[in-house]
């Protein structure tokens, strides 16, 4: 594949150098469930900080969302920035948003050719609305650039369909500092980098039961036991049964993606941006890669569905975003499951002493598992607290099958409102160029006529002018009372 190569265009069948599983008991001071991106950061960081750490996959490192996403990097959660603030207050909301500015630094500081040859990193990220929001987005830039400190830029409408050749997108916002990579490399390198740094990660060894009691806890194997201080739970809606109780905390969202053919310099002439895009109600997630690629994600389910179903829906949006491309032709479609929980924030701390928790990043997972495995590494060795900060977004149960399918439901209801709204903003966008265009052809047919032409259009709910009161008539007979001679003010003692 190119440098630009994707989870996807990789395929799904590549050698694990992680392939052995646990087949002897082992005593370490960290025990990680979970080979996930979160799971390896804690691995990687603990075991740099001197730790023995050891890695426990019930499947293969990454086989699940952490090796199938479109590799967007940049800061923020699941949960709107506006909504965090009148949860936690405004200070508590800066620290976090730092925090998620933690997770991109260390993504990128890691995503090198160095560290992990291929990874291809790429900068600059498009938020787009499928709405003429203006004002709102004036609003959130604010926040954004004063209050949090992010380097963030406004796009007019114009600008965004300049680089996005669509009439269905409005304004945007540009984060520049955002960057893609490719997300299976990075999964695989991070698995790298930890054993390199210490850590011991056993694939094919599923937890059957854990013992939380006492300072060590005792976790059980098909085929080993394991004791360890620490355990830290990475495993998002894939704990098991042995942790079924955590797992119901978490909404399971599988989303779908698809990779194109090459399609030329077409590609390039409908999408002249070279970061990912992603529209305001989540819906569409695309970037190009290899040149002339497209990578598109979009439909979603609450249940779990064999991907190549969903190859024709992406196909038909993509077509329906940008019709010039037409019935692009697919090459591979793939998914992967995230936790999504019901406040929208990711699940980081300690559930009990010596038990951790690191799961439910939602569709936000690169920054957010990066921060978490810092702040949990840094927490149980330094002794660093800032975990503490997402304590007010406790655990709750995300509904079990009823949930799945309300959320299902919800999915749906939102996807249709975005539909319907963006429907309407481009009919009164299409309704208001038509009526400049008619102002138009009537000034310019009243100036070659030699007339003017009608006083401007006063806009709805104008107060219309009131015109000044007409003097006052004398007597009849005589003339109307024109009010004191301003000659008097020029004569002393005069109109006294």
């Amino acid at each position: 594949m190119s440098e630009t190569s994707t989870s996807a265009a990789d395929g799904l069948d590549l050698a694990s150098p992680f392939r052995n599983r646990l087949a002897f008991d082992l005593d370490v001071d960290i025990c990680v469930v979970g080979a996930g991106l979160a799971g390896l950061t804690v691995a990687r960081e603990a075991a740099r900080l001197g730790a023995s750490v050891a890695v426990l996959e019930g499947r293969q490192v990454g086989w699940n969302a952490s090796g199938h996403h479109l590799g967007t990097v940049l800061p923020g959660f699941g949960l709107p920035i506006s909504d965090v603030i009148e949860r936690v207050g405004l200070d508590d909301a800066r620290e976090l948003w730092a925090l998620s500015k933690l997770g991109v630094d260390y993504v990128r500081a890691t995503a090198t050719e160095e560290l992990i040859p291929g990874i291809a990193m790429s900068e600059g990220a498009l938020e787009v609305s499928n709405v003429d929001a203006g004002e709102s987005l004036v609003s959130r830039l604010q926040i954004l650039a004063e209050d949090f400190a992010t380097e963030v830029e406004g796009w007019q409408v114009d600008h965004v369909r300049s680089v996005l050749r669509t009439g269905r997108y409005f304004h945007g916002i540009y984060f520049p500092k955002a960057l893609q990579i490719d997300g299976r490399k990075y999964v695989h390198g991070l698995a790298a980098l930890a054993t390199r740094a210490g850590a011991r990660i056993f694939e094919e060894t599923p937890v059957v039961s854990i013992d939380f009691s006492g300072i060590r806890k005792r976790i059980v194997t098909p085929s080993a036991r394991l004791r360890a201080t620490h355990i830290v739970l990475a495993g998002n809606i894939h704990l098991g049964a042995p942790l079924k109780r955590l797992s119901d905390t978490l909404l399971p969202v599988w989303r779908y993606a698809a990779l194109t053919e090459p399609l030329g310099a077409g590609l390039g002439e409908a999408i002249a941006f070279p970061g990912s895009v992603t529209d305001s109600d989540g819906i569409d997630h695309f970037r190009i890669v290899g040149g002339d690629r497209l990578l598109w994600a979009s439909p979603e389910t609450t249940w779990s569905a064999r991907p190549k179903r969903f190859g024709a829906a992406v196909q038909r949006r993509i077509a329906t975003v940008f019709p010039q491309l037409g019935k692009v032709p697919i090459s591979d479609v793939f998914g992967g499951a995230v936790g999504v929980t019901v406040h929208g924030m990711p699940q980081i701390g300690q559930l009990r002493k010596g038990l951790w928790v690191a799961s439910g990043f939602g569709r936000q997972g690169l920054n957010t598992s990066a921060l978490a495995g810092q702040l949990i590494a840094r927490s149980i060795l330094w002794g660093d607290d800032r975990w503490r900060l997402f304590s007010p977004f406790e655990l709750v149960w995300a509904g079990g099958t009823t949930g799945r399918v309300a959320g299902h439901f919800i999915s749906l209801w939102s996807r249709g409102a975005s539909s319907a709204a963006g429907v309407l903003a481009r009919y009164r966008e299409g309704a208001r160029a038509k009526e400049r265009r008619r102002e138009a052809r009537l000034a310019e047919a009243n100036l070659k006529a030699g007339t003017r032409g009608p006083p401007p259009r006063r806009p709805p709910g104008a107060v219309r002018p009131v015109p000044p009161p007409a003097p006052a008539a004398a007597e009849e007979g005589g003339e109307p009372y024109r009010g004191p001679s301003r000659e008097s003010e020029r004569i002393p003692g005069a109109g006294m």
